[in-house]
């Protein structure tokens, strides 16, 4: 926590890109800045892009409240109380599907504006936090589960879990629960691999995906353990297989192989990303109490 806060301190005037290999350029230009959109937040999570609504949603967290954001950086409340809403994505259908931190739950917002609570314990006990989330094509649910600091005396669940719902079966299955803290994830473009970061590691794992949605053959993807503050936790994939993932000292662009490209360095500590823009070509970034944005060459999926 020093180190994150020394950094917040440190207080850059941009953001700047950092290359690690001559590819770096080819997926970000090298004259490209992460801007600034809007400060004055408390700590940003779970950015999810509205195609039609040419809007940005995106939590902050201890402010209880989602918050909605034009691509001008016009900011307005979209859902308050948000039960100290995390992470954001959509559906199938366009509806919101959201983590819950406050009651340990993951829910839908229905078109109507109602809440259909999707899960909130397994085998008869609470939830730990549900913190990020992502839909699948067929439709299913993978959403991580960590212990909440704010809830650790709470913990029901005797480990730190990644979870698959079943939008058919209604069924919540275990699909990894050998993390430490799970948190970020985000398919591959063919929905083959499933990538999943461990914040108390500092480390990015890739697994299998079965026909049936399961997870096999974990490994190694990236090591991020430096000695530098920050952590890995908000992911995104590019349609070329990139990974865009939160770290110390920004966000860390890896290709499909794992190999690190580079690094969008941001004046804040990030905690989140997502793609967005007609041509899904801007990547938008939560980082603590402000949102940025930084333009890519390369469509995000």
């Amino acid at each position: 926590m020093l180190g994150i806060k020394t950094w917040i301190k440190q207080k850059l005037a941009v953001g700047y890109t950092k290359a690690e290999s001559e590819k770096f350029y080819t997926l970000i230009s090298p004259t490209a800045k992460p801007q600034r959109l809007a400060t004055g937040f408390q700590f940003l999570e779970g950015p999810v892009w509205l195609q039609e609504q040419k809007c940005l949603l995106f939590s902050d967290i201890p402010g209880n409240k989602i918050l909605q954001m034009s691509a001008g950086g016009e900011v307005k409340i979209f859902r308050e109380p948000s039960n100290n809403s995390n992470g954001l994505t959509r559906d199938l259908q366009g509806r919101l599907i959201i983590c819950e931190s406050q009651t340990r739950r993951l829910t839908r917002l229905e078109k109507d504006g109602t809440i259909t609570v999707l899960a909130d314990q397994f085998q008869g006990e609470k939830l730990n936090a549900p913190n990020d989330v992502v839909v699948k094509s067929d439709g299913s649910i993978y959403f991580t589960d960590p212990l909440d600091i704010a809830i650790a005396k709470q913990q029901d669940q005797p480990q730190q879990r990644v979870y698959r719902f079943s939008p058919d079966s209604q069924q919540l299955t275990v699909v990894a629960d050998d993390f430490q803290l799970p948190n970020g994830l985000a398919f591959s473009p063919d929905e083959k691999q499933l990538y999943i970061d461990d914040s108390m590691r500092r480390h990015i794992r890739v697994f299998d995906v079965q026909a049936e949605g399961t997870l096999t053959n974990s490994r190694i993807f990236h090591d991020m353990n430096i000695p530098q503050p920050g952590l890995p936790d908000g992911m995104k994939v590019d349609i070329q297989g990139n990974v865009y993932c939160t770290g110390a000292g920004g966000i860390w662009v890896f290709d499909a192989n794992g190999s690190h490209l580079g690094t969008i360095v941001t004046p804040e500590p990030p905690a989140n990303c997502a793609w967005g823009d007609d041509d899904y070509q801007s990547l938008y970034i939560t980082a603590c109490t402000s949102v940025y944005k930084i333009r890519v060459n390369i469509p995000g999926k």
